[in-house]
This record gives C-alpha cells, sequence and structure tokens, in this order.
C-alpha cells in the first residue's frame, strides 16, 4: 500500500504536510488560514472534504493556526497531546482526541503513527513516524533544538525523512535578530542548524532510505542551496532523493519507498 508525502508550505509563516494513501488522507500540522489550506489542497487536486484528520505537532501558531477552522468547515478529527489541545484551548474530550508520546496511534484504518517528542521551546512537541500497513515507515519532524536519542533510533531506517534545516549558523550570528532570540533558536529548544541537521543525516541514512526533504528553513537566516551543500557535503555514499520544501508549497510529492519525485505543476 503506497504512501504518498507532500508538504504544502514549509517554514515560519505556516507549515503543513500531507499523508495520502489510496483510502486516507491526513495532515501533519495545519499552519495556514482555512482559504490557503484549501488553495494549496486545490493546486493537487485535493478536495477539502476527503481529509480525513489533523495531526497536530505543537501549538505554535505557524502549525496549528488553521486547524481549528479547517476542522469545523470540513470535517477532519483533530488529534494533540493534551499540552497542545490545552494551549489551543481544544476541549479534549469531544472537540480533540488525545494522544500520548510513544504510544502508537491508528488515525485512520490504514495509517498510523508513532509521536516522538522532541525539545522546543515553550511547547510539548513532538514528530512523527508514519505507518501505512507495510514494513516501510516514513518521518516528519520539525522544530527541535538537537536530536534525541529517542529520536535518532525512530528515524534510522525510514524510508523517507522530512526534517528541518532551519538556519545557517554564521547568517544567524551576522543577521538582524536581539541576542536572546538567536540564543534561543541556536539552543537546546530551538531548531537544527543546517550543520546540526547534515550530521545527523550522516549518522542515520542508510539504503533504506530512499527519499530526505529538508524543510523549515528561515528566511532570513538560511538559503535553500545552503542547506542542500551541507548536507551533500557530510552525507557520503547515499543515493537517495534529496529536496528543499519552501514555504510556497506544494512542489513536489514522493511515495514512499521510491526514489524518484514527482514535480508538481500549477
Amino acid at each position: 500500500m503506497s504512501l504518498e508525502i507532500t508538504h504544502l508550505g514549509s517554514g515560519s509563516r505556516g507549515n503543513a504536510t500531507l499523508l495520502q494513501t489510496e483510502e486516507s488522507k491526513v495532515l501533519i500540522d495545519c499552519g495556514f488560514s482555512g482559504r490557503q489550506m484549501e488553495r494549496r489542497l486545490a493546486r493537487i487536486g485535493v478536495d477539502p472534504s476527503t481529509v480525513d484528520a489533523i495531526l497536530i505537532s505543537h501549538h505554535h501558531s505557524d502549525h496549528a493556526q488553521g486547524a481549528d477552522i479547517f476542522s469545523r468547515r470540513h470535517g477532519a478529527k483533530l488529534l494533540a497531546n493534551f499540552t497542545t489541545c490545552a494551549n489551543l484551548g481544544f476541549d479534549p474530550v469531544n472537540r480533540c482526541r488525545i494522544f500520548e508520546a510513544l504510544e502508537r496511534v491508528q488515525v485512520t484504518a490504514d495509517l498510523s503513527v508513532l509521536p516522538v517528542p522532541v525539545p522546543h521551546d515553550g511547547a510539548d512537541n513532538v514528530g512523527f513516524i508514519v505507518h501505512s500497513g507495510s514494513s516501510e515507515r516514513a518521518a516528519v519532524v520539525t522544530d527541535l533544538g538537537e536530536p534525541t536519542d529517542e529520536l535518532i533510533h525512530h528515524l534510522r531506517g525510514c524510508a523517507h525523512i522530512s526534517i528541518e534545516s532551519n538556519y545557517d549558523a554564521k547568517r544567524l550570528a551576522l543577521g538582524p535578530y536581539p541576542p536572546s532570540l538567536k540564543s534561543r533558536i541556536s539552543g537546546r529548544g530551538g531548531h537544527l542548524s543546517n550543520q546540526q541537521t547534515a550530521e545527523l543525516l550522516a549518522e542515520i541514512l542508510t539504503s533504506q532510505t530512499k527519499s530526505v526533504v529538508l524543510c523549515h528553513l528561515s528566511s532570513k537566516n538560511n538559503a535553500p542551496h545552503l542547506a542542500e551543500s551541507e548536507t551533500l557535503f557530510r552525507v557520503e555514499n547515499w543515493d537517495g532523493d534529496l529536496r528543499i520544501s519552501t514555504q510556497e508549497g506544494p512542489e513536489f510529492s514522493h511515495w514512499l519507498g521510491q526514489t524518484e519525485a514527482e514535480i508538481l505543476t500549477r
């Protein structure tokens, strides 16, 4: 059973990833307005009313601001951990299904996820390891200051990995942000730098991983060519597909276990 992974957009102004199987459509995060979500889904021919569920990684607005309105308009179920649910003001009994970290969640009949906790300031954030009825897995992980041993364990062997490569250390250091914000971004509860992401991928990539997407790039402290070149410099003997997800998605789709991405036209 094939799983299709499409980033509808990724960055500081909004994040959403669509998972599709033959039977299901599930969003990881919904960080755009309801109308923006509808427009982005329309570009790939997806009727919003066919989205079954929205998994929310954490409550920050660039990941969750459109979840409530999209759910109410189109009937998609909301799923989040208790802290995220509370921060968003969702009723944990009638409005939002609560999941626990490291407990497998059956989202639809043919798609389940394992929420893996990751460090991120002011939020009970999780990355998602996705199962879709086969032995192959996908991962979608953003907003973490450093990879934990637990996360490394679950990422190793995934057929597809979407992971943030948020900032270039030199651009952040020389950029316009105040020192306190620079420290927060580069700290354990902040984001992964290009170098951190590249070093992580060098540690975990094997022949089982067919595709990698670098996402959540900072518009002020990074550039696609910097993120890509850092990863290519550090990753050796891996011949899978490497792509960059930008704010202006969707741009491409991957199928679990396949190397070549489909480039989307508009």
